[in-house]
């Protein structure tokens, strides 16, 4: 009789050959464990209870540790371990298969896209079929609760199913101790770049936790990666920010502002273009902060990189708070009206009230931010800016809410992300005393409505545009492009082969969130295009080896070095951290000139002790 098993491999003791072979073929409910009756066990019930054993657990294998009951032959017990232990031994590393699921912004879509690369460099597949893939990898957000929720939600589905569970972005970096993530491995936002060990590791029965922080702050920009659109290139230029938002918890997770250096960003440009990259998107935490940390500006980045931009490619600027955008005002407008650049920006306000932007910490006023847009809208022909609005943040007031309500009706946004406040944990504002729930929900409600009340895109009815087409509509019918404003346009699929070009079309139609062009067919044979096709879906990006002045190894298992490698017989938790080591303290110019301080003192002492003694034996 063996009870309290604690470790996986006594779990393989409770199966015999049948059970075994057939939970490894699928052929038997994952979590419902069955042996078979021998012709024997049949005829005699009894007999067989003592001699078999029936495993259920409520459908799932959720935890390792459980207790369970055999009864049975003790060379049967054996038998199961070795068996165990030698199915382990045989497991190939890089051939298992993962399935990658990504929540919340570009940069962590970004992050997605590179973690998937270096798997499949290894050998692993990249799966979308949750219920054949060996390991799960699934990647969060933590701006708001409710995709943290969907997030542990999907952690306790992958448990359910007895799989491998790999955690990683913003809220396993800022939570590791959450609850529902004990015993997970987890990969820090930093730490990308060690993906493989992780899941090598986590295969092997391992918890493995790497949350360090980078002196230079994020992975490589070099990497191998797996583009979710072949045609799109998301290039994080920095990570981190310089704010300290009362609400915010994605600063626990991303840090300080760390910039790339602009080199390294402009190499990365010129790689994915010769992959048939036909759109940038730059993206970052605060895309106004680039550069600050490094002696290098968001406006002379930017101009290097449309230099560098073919006449059938777009750069696309992601999001940046007002503060860091307005000292370079006037550059970013000539920087927008380029052709190859989309003339959109992502400036969030959160609220029209200062007093509110105050207690948010969000370091600008309305009036500053009303410059910026006002600024944009003037100097930039056919500008979008699209914004953020919290609905019901605890100092928050409904003539507060007003103001903002005003705000909206005097811009008339075309883009305009609504959320309702929650309290982040550790956040300075969720200690705050709470706006009553249906007070929240009433004002958010107000906001979609006036927002939903208003049509931004009629006039552009008619108008000849140019679009860039660069992936196929939900609907399944329509092609998706984009205009100089970045207006989702739909094109008819029926044009076959338009794809990853900037073609001509004439609106016809406008709705509140796109537009729907006609395709001019003598634009057709004039389009600008790629001069390679773009990479088959699900293929490595393979610009890593390219890069001559890529730094480390350009195969993932040659970047695991003595040092960093994790040991076969360490323990269960491994807790990994890629800070450089501190220095011994007499290592240190400030340590050094106190030990002399010291020495000095202490040959003076014993100067004067000397001393003494010759004068007391003298007398």
């Amino acid at each position: 009789k063996v009870s309290r098993m604690d470790d996986i491999e006594d779990i393989g003791a409770l199966l015999d050959s049948a059970a075994m072979d057939a939970a490894r073929n699928g052929s038997t409910d994952r979590g419902v464990v069955s042996h078979r009756h021998s012709e024997r066990e049949k005829e005699d019930e009894g007999e067989a209870k003592s001699k078999s054993a029936v495993i259920r657990k409520g459908g799932s294998l959720r935890r390792r540790r459980r207790r369970y009951a055999w009864h049975g032959d003790e060379s049967k017990v054996e038998q199961g371990k070795r068996r165990l232990a030698e199915e382990a031994r045989s497991v190939v590393p890089g051939t298992q298969s993962v399935y990658v699921k990504t929540w919340g912004c570009s940069h962590n879509n970004s992050d997605g896209e590179y973690m998937s690369g270096q798997l499949a460099s290894y050998g692993y597949t990249i799966t979308d079929d949750r219920k054949a893939a060996d390991v799960w990898l699934l990647n969060s957000c933590t701006v708001k609760d409710p995709s943290q929720a969907v997030f542990v939600n999907a952690i306790r589905q992958g448990q359910e199913q007895g799989k491998r569970v790999v955690l990683a972005g913003c809220v396993s970096q800022a939570q590791p101790n959450l609850a529902g993530l004990e015993d997970l491995s987890i990969i820090g936002v930093q730490q990308i770049d060690r993906v493989v060990e992780v899941v090598e590791e986590t295969l092997k029965g391992h918890t493995v936790r790497m949350l360090g922080q980078k002196k230079g702050g994020g992975a490589r920009l070099h990497l191998p990666k797996i583009r979710k659109n072949p045609l799109i290139e998301i290039i994080p230029i920095n990570t981190g920010c310089l704010n300290q938002c009362t609400y915010c918890k994605t600063k626990h997770a991303r840090g300080d502002l760390r910039s790339y250096m602009p080199d390294e960003i402009v190499q990365r440009v010129e790689a994915v273009l010769k992959e048939g990259v036909v759109e940038i998107w730059l993206t970052s935490e605060d895309l106004g902060t680039y550069g600050r940390d490094i002696g290098h500006t968001l406006p002379e980045l930017l101009w290097r990189i449309v230099d560098v931009l073919p006449d059938y490619a777009m750069l696309r600027c992601g999001m940046t708070n007002p503060p860091y955008i307005l000292e370079h005002l006037d550059e970013m407008c000539r920087i927008l009206n380029h052709p190859q650049v989309y003339a959109f920006l992502h400036v969030p306000v959160q609220a029209a009230s200062d007093h509110v932007l105050y207690d948010m910490r969000r370091k600008y006023t309305c009036a500053e931010f009303c410059r910026v847009v006002e600024a944009l809208e003037a100097n930039v022909q056919d500008m979008t800016v699209a914004t953020d609005i919290i609905c019901g943040f605890p100092t928050e007031t409904r003539e507060d809410f007003e103001e903002t309500l005003d705000l909206v009706r005097k811009y008339k946004f075309p883009i305009i992300n609504i959320s309702q406040f929650y309290p982040r944990a550790g956040t300075p504002a969720a200690r705050l005393k709470r706006v009553p729930t249906q007070e929240v929900k009433r004002r958010s409600r107000a906001l979609t409505q006036l927002f939903e009340g208003y049509m931004t895109r009629d006039h552009k009815v008619g108008l000849v545009q140019r679009v860039l087409v660069t992936q196929e509509a939900r609907d399944g019918v329509n092609w998706v492009a984009h205009n100089k404003s970045y207006d989702q346009v739909l094109v008819s699929k029926t044009h076959t082969d338009v794809l990853g070009k900037m073609i001509d079309v004439r609106i016809v139609r406008a709705g509140k969130h796109y537009i729907v062009g006609e395709v001019l067919r003598d634009s057709l044979q004039r389009a600008p295009q790629a001069l390679v096709e773009p990479l088959p879906a699900g293929q490595v990006s393979q610009t890593h080896k390219d890069d001559a002045k890529f730094d480390g190894a350009a195969d993932p298992r040659e970047a695991k070095s003595k040092n960093n490698k994790i040991k076969k017989n360490e323990k269960r938790t491994i807790r990994v951290s890629s800070t450089p080591r501190a220095k011994p303290f007499w290592s240190q110019p400030l340590a050094i000139g106190l030990l002399l301080v010291v020495a000095a003192v202490s040959l003076a002492i014993a100067q004067k002790l000397v001393h003494d003694l010759r004068v007391h034996g003298h007398n």
